[in-house]
């Protein structure tokens, strides 16, 4: 048995085994205040059906004291008599069929990982906050459970907490006051997998609205259709419906929640929901908590949703981050419905679970919301990460190995979210929107309350759509890598002739072509000068040539985009002259989406050296002070960074950096508004002269009238010309004491959790070998007593852009202390060093041996293996491009 990374084959024997499941929690947080105490008590009690057999309960922590089954004291035989062995779980052996309850008393270990029941503690006034994450599998951090999404169950939960504490969980809350302690009750009577269940306790900030709305009904959900679904618990299909919203964050916080657009966000996502779900919320309420030292963007817990606190706005935040934070509410909320209502039986559906969850996100952010151009977004942000996790030697198919938890855990990428999701916005495009939604509440309605796969969702829409999807599944599910899709024609008379669209094979992977739902595009310069579309077709495409005979023969165009409107997912190649034309007159393009096509296919083109990292950052100078979508604005500036540093040939680097300091300062004196913010966040983040680290000086003095007139320099941005000050040491002249004293001067100026972590991320990056020596020491040998926030900061100092030379030592350190951390670190916190700190800097063919050796070891953990791969093709890349950039 292997309990702390359950296999797929012991969870489709033990939901066999186990069913009609409740768990009573309950857990004494009392002292949680107590930063000295490590443990709190959590009792568990577990009623439940069995057949006959001999099964496990999951719990991951030091301590069980004792176990009872129906009344009996089995703790010797169900964990031993010498320290408890989580690996081993809690044996249940020889279990006679029938109804059973089991009783766990054990003490749960608080987390400062951001896994099981993580614990902060507030600088700014020194409350305490706890916050659940249990996804994929750590419910059993926190309670004794079958922990797995098919087993779903109901729940009992009290919390002991302080008095001043509130508790924030799936359903609503009844307290009584007991001495100086509150105890909590919930019922969860709704069918829920364990690793939606959440606790988030501490003096909360607190904000409170309602949803009014009506749900329109649809034939794929009627009272018929519903029928059996309605045995497994209640469910609603049109009509009008009133959800409770709250909002909660820290106290420190409360003045910078912005609830009246939070709410607003959320609102339009359930009208949005609502009227294309054909099921009501199933959830008693919706609560959104924002939570320090979040891991992640956000998780789908059953009506109370946890998202990171970094969304609590504190200073000017740009369009793209409001845009994204949107993005955030958005997924979630589907995942009530998409997750939560239908649970995957087992996580080879992950992909699914997050790909729709990201799809309708985008969908809703578009159709229902003023971030009307989200599909713009996805295009230059979403889909780069997929196109950059896809070609890694370490690429898999969307649907994929799922054997056990930490392969599960190492596949949350870029691949299951975003490439998942164009996958599915191509499958909406190939049989149509209305037959893919008309599809999926078929979905919902056989599945509501219940496990389901993707094999279910695929026969509903077959039905819904009259079409055989069998080989469509299998070319985008189960095969690798990208195709490239490019025009062929031939142009006689002004007209087109013989107008093809030609595609290579996937790769990386076997090669495969597939069937692509495009649209292309011919753009031709109006009369006001812009680069406007004048022609475009649908077109199905498969196998390596399509003829396209609907474009033969109408005029010619100056450039041509296949994949127009970025339906499938694919690289573009353009022809010669469509690229000469795309890149010298990009800021001609008024429609946001092929001029984000256009920059996405340059910087692809820049990773894949086919286009000269060099050539890539004129573009970027040239043409980004006319850019207006925020996001993509932001992207490019950033991707223009990483081109210069990581792509260009290191001879030309100094230039590079001149060169995007100068477009950075022009942009910053050239726009306003948000536009300026980016162009003033991406001149922080640059590698600093003399010259400019002066400037940072005089921003930070308050003189921004000269480089950026009208720029509000918030306490967040002079924390970025801070650290870009105190990373810039020798160019500015200062003393190691001037720079210490000036980062505590402005920790004193802000005194929030923010200035602490920032600070640690000044004082990081400062461009002394000891200093970087002590926070390498303090990240390799200290790991596992840092937070998971404090360690982010320290990574981001230490690896601070431009800073590689002062790294080359700890190449050979890194080889020889990976598989030390990633036994000692918790699952989240090894992959988050390990690949924060490996060693890009170094180039050198020593470390790629000492790498290389360690890949092919046989005692690797394989979750180590794929970090140190992904590491290695990453330095690969940038040398192929290096070289490339110095050719003539």
């Amino acid at each position: 048995m292997t309990s702390t990374n359950l296999t797929q084959t012991e969870a489709q024997a033990r939901a066999e085994l186990i069913s009609d499941v409740h768990y009573t929690v309950e857990l004494d947080l009392s002292a949680g205040e107590d930063m000295q105490r490590e443990q709190f008590p959590s009792r568990t009690t577990i009623d439940f059906r069995s057949g006959a057999g001999s099964t496990f309960v999951d719990f991951r922590a030091r301590e069980v004291n004792s176990v009872h089954l129906d009344g009996e004291d089995i703790t010797e035989r169900a964990i031993g008599t010498g320290d408890y062995d989580a690996t081993a779980g809690i044996v249940l052996a020889d279990l006679a069929e029938g109804e059973h309850q089991l009783v766990v008393d054990a003490l749960g270990d608080y987390s400062v990982t951001g896994e099981g029941l993580h614990r902060f503690q507030d600088p700014a006034d020194g409350n305490i906050y706890l916050y659940s994450q249990f996804e994929t599998a750590d419910a059993k951090r926190v309670f004794a459970c079958f922990d797995q999404p098919d087993i779903k169950a109901t729940y009992s939960l009290s919390v002991r907490t302080p008095q001043p504490w509130r508790v924030v969980t799936n359903n609503v809350v009844a307290t009584e006051a007991e001495g100086d302690t509150v105890l909590h009750r919930a019922e969860v009577d709704y069918l829920l997998s364990t690793y939606l269940i959440a606790f988030c306790v501490g003096p909360w900030h607190e904000v409170t609205d309602e949803w009014r709305g009506e749900i329109t009904a649809h034939p794929e959900t009627s009272d018929e259709a519903l029928t059996a679904a309605r045995t497994r618990g209640e469910i609603q299909n049109s009509g009008s419906q009133t959800v409770p919203l709250g909002l909660y964050c820290r106290q420190s916080l409360a003045d910078h929640l912005d609830a009246e657009e939070l709410f607003t966000v959320t609102k339009q996502g359930f009208d949005y929901y609502s009227e294309h779900f054909g099921i009501a919320y199933p959830f008693y309420k919706y609560d959104q908590v924002f939570c320090p030292e979040y891991n992640m963007g956000a998780m789908e817990n059953a009506g109370v949703v946890t998202i990171r606190d970094e969304y609590v706005f504190r200073s000017a935040a740009s369009h793209y981050e409001y845009e994204r934070r949107a993005d955030t509410i958005l997924h979630e909320l589907a995942h009530m419905w998409f997750g939560d209502l239908v649970t995957m039986t087992w996580w080879d559906d992950l992909w699914l679970n997050e790909s729709f969850a990201t799809w309708s996100a985008a969908m809703s952010q578009a159709n229902a919301t003023r971030f009307d151009t989200a599909w713009v977004t996805f295009g230059n942000k979403e889909k780069a990460w997929a196109y950059a996790q896809d070609q890694l030697s370490t690429t898999h198919p969307v649907f994929t190995d799922a054997s056990d938890i930490v392969t599960v855990d190492a596949n949350f990428d870029g691949i299951t979210y975003a490439k998942g999701a164009s996958v599915l916005k191509q499958l909406a495009a190939y049989v149509g929107l209305e037959a893919f939604f008309a599809g999926v509440r078929t979905h919902f309605a056989a599945h509501a309350w219940e496990n389901a796969t993707f094999d279910d969702l695929l026969s509903a829409l077959e039905r819904s759509s009259g079409r055989d999807l069998s080989d469509w599944a299998d070319q985008w599910l189960k095969t690798t890598g990208i195709n490239t899709l490019k025009a062929s024609f031939d142009v006689v008379d002004g007209a087109y002739r013989n107008f093809a669209v030609e595609q290579s094979g996937a790769a990386p992977g076997a090669g495969e072509t597939r069937t692509h739902r495009i649209g292309i595009g011919i753009y031709r310069t109006d009369d006001d000068g812009q680069l406007s579309r004048i022609t475009r077709v649908d077109a199905d495409v498969a196998g390596p040539t399509t003829a396209i005979p609907e474009l033969d023969g109408t005029p010619a165009g100056e450039l041509v985009i296949v994949n127009d409107d970025d339906l499938s997912y694919a690289f573009i190649e353009l022809d010669a002259d469509s690229l000469k034309v795309a890149t010298e007159n990009i800021t001609a393009i008024a429609d946001p989406m092929p001029r984000s096509l256009i920059w996405s296919a340059a910087w692809n083109m820049t990773r894949n050296a086919q286009m000269k990292a060099r050539d890539f950052v004129a573009l970027v100078a040239r043409g980004a002070v006319a850019e207006t979508e925020m996001a993509v604005l932001e992207q490019v500036l950033a991707q223009s960074r990483v081109a210069v540093s990581t792509y260009a040939a290191p001879q030309w680097r100094q230039q590079g950096w001149e060169l995007l300091r100068e477009a950075f300062l022009r942009g910053m004196k050239e726009t306003t508004g948000q536009a300026q913010l980016a162009f003033a966040r991406a001149f922080a983040h640059s590698v600093h002269s003399a010259e400019s680290a002066q400037i940072l000086q005089e921003l930070l003095g308050g003189d921004a009238a000269n480089y950026a007139p009208g720029l509000e320099i918030d306490q967040d941005l002079r924390w970025q010309f801070l650290i870009a000050l105190a990373a810039s040491q020798d160019e500015s002249g200062e003393s190691e004491e001037q720079v210490d004293a000036r980062i505590a001067e402005e920790e004193t100026r802000d005194a929030s959790s923010s200035g602490a972590m920032l600070a640690l991320e000044a004082r990081s990056a400062v461009p002394t070998a000891e200093v970087k020596a002590a926070v390498w020491e303090e990240i390799t040998q200290r790991g596992p007593q840092l937070s998971n926030l404090a360690l982010r900061h320290r990574m981001a100092g230490l690896t601070r852009i431009g800073q590689g030379e002062l790294l080359q030592p700890f190449g050979p350190s890194y080889v020889a202390n990976a598989a030390r951390m990633w036994e000692e670190l918790s699952p989240e916190m090894a992959l988050r060093t390990l690949s924060g700190i490996y060693p890009a800097w170094d180039l050198s063919e020593e470390t790629d041996r000492q790498v290389a050796e360690l890949i092919e070891a046989p005692d690797t953990p394989a979750g180590l293996r794929r970090t140190l791969r992904e590491g290695r093709d990453r330095v690969a890349r940038a040398k192929t491009a290096q070289a490339f950039d110095a050719t003539e």
